[in-house]
Parts: structure tokens; C-alpha cells; sequence
């Protein structure tokens, strides 16, 4: 997929995407090759970030949703994540008036009870402050787990039916998609991958069934303008038939 794309076509910007989700791969092999410390790559990464969030709200996109930190994450050394906490806190601090100059809206899926308070307070606020805005929604999937987030619906779901408030005969997919973090938002049009690979990671997994995906070898630091100008361009040439003919 070309880089080298200065601006967008005619056709693409006729058939943008509703909603875009990215999984942002490739911080840490961004900052190998460069023979830097991992947690340079996740600077450049939200450098990338903050890029990609003023061009879909200036394109007119409506949904933006970045897997920033997913429930497998956990599982990296302690001083990387408390690092990344870090991180996103000091990029909440700073972004949110830039993110409100712009009338950017907040939301966040995920476990948010296992981030640390600091970073759950910090949330909140910035979330709160950007929550009268009605541009672009940025939706920052954190301490986010596909499989998690279906069992959570599942167990809300039965416990109605224990309760007697919904009879298991009336569950469609429409009740699922009411008890998952999403509800309140469209699925995804398009899912973006970057670095390559070529599996989902436990993203959005009922959310993705007839997204178009977008896979680049470029490493997320190195995703901006340009390559997220090639990802719509190449959304454009799709068909998208829903499984019809």
C-alpha cells in the first residue's frame, strides 16, 4: 500500500468511514530497529495518535477508536506499564484542551476498574470536559480484551433472564450488541492494522464482523497523515456487500 498519498480523492472522501478503529502495532520494533528504548516508541506512537485524531475530525469522520492498551498488556513488565500509565495521564493532561479546541468527544471501553485511580481520575475528567462536544468521538480502548468484553455481556444478559426480565427465546444479536461497551456507537467500517501482522489481537471481536480491514507494514510511529490518507483510499475501492451479492 502506497504512502505517498498528499491528499484524498474525490471518491474517498464521498465514502469515508463512519467509524475507524486502529491497532496501533509496532511501538516496540519501531524503537528496536533504532536501537532506543521501547518506551520511545510509545512516545512517537502517541505522536502518531495525536496526528491521525485531528485528521479523522477534520475529514468529518464521526468514530475514532485506538486499541491503546489491551488486558494482555498487563502481562509486560511491571516498569513498561507503569510507564505507559504514565504516559497516557501526562497525554490526557496535555491533549485535552486541544482535543476540546477541536470538539472532540472522549469515551473509553475497556476494564477500566483495573487502571490505576490516578489514571481512572484523570479519564473522568478529561472525559467529562470533552463530553458536550459533538465533532469526531475518540474512543480509547484500555485495558481493553474482546473475550472479556462478551463474557461481561453474556453475564449482564443472564442475570436478566434470572431474574426474570428476559426470556432466553427473545436474545438476538441486537440484545448482545446492547450489553457490550459499545452500544452507543455504530460497529466499525473500517479496522486498520498497522506493522504487518495479520491477526485481530482480541479487538472488537463481535464489533469487526463485516469490517473492512487495512493492513500496512508501516510501524505505528511511522502511521501518519499520508498512510492514513492510503488506508481510506483503499477503503473507498471496497464493496461492501454484507454478505449479499
Amino acid at each position: 500500500m502506497s504512502s505517498a498519498v498528499p491528499h484524498l480523492s474525490t471518491e474517498a472522501k464521498a465514502q469515508l468511514p463512519q467509524h475507524v478503529a486502529i491497532i496501533m502495532d509496532g511501538n516496540g520494533r519501531w524503537a528496536k530497529q533504532r536501537h532506543l528504548p521501547r518506551i520511545e516508541g510509545h512516545r512517537q506512537g502517541a505522536e502518531s495518535a495525536r496526528v491521525i485524531i485531528r485528521t479523522a475530525g477534520d475529514l468529518g469522520i464521526k468514530y475514532l477508536t485506538l486499541y491503546a492498551f489491551s488486558a494482555e498488556n498487563w502481562n509486560r513488565p511491571k516498569d513498561e506499564v507503569d510507564t505507559l500509565m504514565k504516559y497516557l495521564i501526562n497525554y490526557l493532561k496535555s491533549e485535552t484542551p486541544d482535543l476540546n479546541k477541536n470538539n472532540v468527544r472522549l469515551e473509553a471501553i475497556g476494564q477500566i476498574y483495573r487502571l490505576p485511580e490516578n489514571v481512572q481520575e484523570q479519564l473522568r475528567k478529561s472525559i467529562q470536559t470533552l463530553s458536550k462536544n459533538n465533532g469526531l468521538t475518540l474512543v480509547l480502548a484500555l485495558s481493553y480484551g474482546g473475550r472479556n468484553e462478551i463474557v461481561e455481556g453474556v453475564r449482564a444478559i443472564a442475570e436478566k433472564v434470572r431474574r426474570g426480565q428476559l426470556e432466553p427465546a427473545d436474545i438476538t444479536e441486537q440484545t448482545v450488541s446492547q450489553h457490550l461497551w459499545t452500544r452507543a456507537m455504530p460497529d466499525p467500517d473500517l479496522l486498520i492494522r498497522t506493522s504487518g501482522e495479520m491477526r485481530v489481537s482480541n479487538f472488537l471481536l463481535w464489533q469487526i464482523s463485516y469490517s473492512e480491514f487495512v493492513i500496512t507494514p508501516t510501524l505505528w510511529p511511522d502511521f501518519r497523515k499520508p498512510q492514513f490518507y492510503a488506508a481510506l483510499e483503499e477503503y473507498a475501492k471496497r464493496h461492501r456487500r454484507f454478505g449479499g451479492v
